[in-house]
């Protein structure tokens, strides 16, 4: 049985060898956040390599999705009650991204069944956020539409169908938006190669968002010290407000 074992993982290898693989970059693996930052572009690009050499007859497609990072989200509805806004409902995700981006050489729907797009959740309407309140499927489907809608308004969920472009069936990039409401963390380019409809390569690329200078320190503090950075911004507030009623009471 073990020479059997041996032939058949043999017999494996061309098999495994004649797959195409990817080679992925960035045009930066880290982004610095300071009071400056006002958005940034990422650049991710990369070459196909087929077995061989030998280009396929059929054109390859190429999925590309930035995410991250992921937590756990409420998202709530608000309703007038006798003339007043109050929160009505609301639905928790387990695991909603703080940015989704995903960039294709063609609409989704041209490259992937539903099937696949769900396994890999590439595209929006496939994004797995494992709602955690007990609600029917068409309310927890409104609620993440709501969601949705929220994001892409804000530039933090975006899709571009036809937003990457493949030189002579072997070099690719896309060029995708950061907004400057990105949340700090850390993040993952993925990056597919899809051919009849299914994933045949995959290739990835860790990305870090951080803040920097003045306002990675406040807010270092703000995290690690709670309570005191809670306590001098009320103090602030209250100073703030001293001194913008005295001078107003000297006008006066």
């Amino acid at each position: 049985m073990k020479w059997l074992a041996g032939l058949v993982l043999i017999l494996a290898l061309p098999l495994q060898a004649a797959q195409p693989t990817l080679v992925a970059d960035l045009s930066q693996s880290r982004i610095d956040i300071s009071y400056r930052f006002a958005g940034e572009e990422l650049l991710v690009f990369g070459a196909i390599q087929y077995p061989g050499g030998r280009l396929p007859a059929e054109a390859p497609g190429i999925a590309i999705v930035i995410r991250g990072p992921t937590a756990p989200l409420t998202v709530r509805q608000k309703s007038r009650v006798l003339g007043i806004w109050m929160n009505r409902e609301a639905v928790r995700f387990e695991s909603a991204p703080g940015f989704y981006a995903v960039a294709t050489s063609s609409p989704i729907a041209q490259l992937l069944d539903e099937r696949n797009a769900a396994i890999y959740e590439i595209g929006l309407s496939f994004l797995q956020l494992s709602p955690a309140t007990a609600v029917d499927p068409e309310t927890s489907r409104r609620f993440q539409d709501g969601l949705l809608a929220l994001r892409r308004r804000d530039g933090l969920f975006v899709e571009q169908p036809y937003g990457v472009r493949i030189t002579a069936d072997v070099l690719y990039r896309a060029r995708i938006p950061i907004p400057s409401a990105v949340p700090v963390g850390d993040y993952r380019a993925e990056i597919y190669l899809i051919r009849n409809g299914r994933v045949r390569a995959r290739a990835t690329a860790p990305i870090i968002i951080d803040k920097s200078g003045f306002e990675r320190d406040v807010w270092l503090f703000a995290h690690r010290n709670s309570i005191a950075y809670g306590l001098l911004a009320v103090g602030m507030a209250v100073g703030t407000g001293l001194v913008a009623g005295v001078g107003f009471s000297r006008r006066a």
